[in-house]
């Protein structure tokens, strides 16, 4: 059934698009990125019945993040085609269903070896919801692009303190098996080194003062380039940790 809604929605998205332009880089970069995460969907919703039951939840929510992005980027590269503009209005939805979700990977995966407060939960979504908004505030024009940049850097660096220095990080250290520290520490140099990727494109689209034709394309590519890592990285590691503690079992 889930396939089957991925392949349902690709087709319909599909047969609605603009013809891509082979020297539209940008277009391209939309159209790879797609791809790769309907291909990391299949994959985590079929790899659910390769762990136990207590890792089941942390796939489906892998798959869920790709799921949801690939349909989103079939919308957005319709809407580059099609006008030349970037898809803002678009991105933001798919990263207010799909980063939250990212959050909530590191509370599963220390919920399915120990118990975990449910203050770890809740302190990365106020920091997600904080990074997000100040983001779409400043790129939609909501807000001077400056003062939404520090607001969005804000919650990043809210999320950067749980996850390396709060209760999430402590329970990591002091009560998870190995395979899952070892996860949790690639997981979150993502949120650091991967999530870097997007203040550099806000900076290259809104803060570098360069031709708007020029800072558009850069800001797409780089904001692209920068879910294709983190979005399927992301679930890769917890299909890694999923399956070698399931196999110890």
């Amino acid at each position: 059934m889930s396939l089957a809604l991925v392949f349902g929605a690709t087709q319909a998205s599909a047969g609605e698009s603009s013809v891509l332009n082979s020297n539209d880089f940008v277009g391209i970069s939309f159209w790879l990125i797609s791809m790769a995460l309907i291909a990391s969907t299949v994959f985590f919703f079929l790899e659910r019945d390769r762990v136990s039951a207590k890792w089941k939840t942390s796939l489906t929510v892998s798959g869920l993040v790709t799921l949801v992005a690939a349909v989103h980027y079939f919308y957005m590269r319709d809407v580059w085609v099609t006008t030349g503009s970037t898809p803002t209005v678009f991105r933001y939805i798919d990263w207010l269903i799909t980063v939250p979700l990212l959050m909530i990977e590191f509370y599963l995966i220390l919920s399915a070896v120990t118990k975990v407060s449910s203050g770890i939960f809740w302190r990365l979504m106020i920091g997600t919801v904080v990074m997000l908004v100040g983001g779409y505030l400043g790129e939609a024009g909501y807000m001077a692009v400056l003062p939404a940049f520090i607001i969005g850097m804000v919650g990043w660096a809210y999320i950067l303190y749980e996850i390396f220095m709060g209760e999430a990080s402590k329970v990591n250290a002091n009560s998870a098996p190995a395979s899952v520290q070892a996860g949790f520490k690639l997981m979150r140099w993502i949120v650091t080194v991967g999530w870097a990727v997007y203040p550099l494109g806000y900076v290259l689209g809104y803060l570098s003062g360069g031709n708007p034709a020029d800072t558009a394309n850069a800001l797409n590519i780089t904001y692209n380039f920068a879910d294709f890592l983190n979005k399927i990285a992301f679930g890769l590691i917890i299909w890694s940790v999923a399956v070698s503690e399931s196999e110890k079992h």
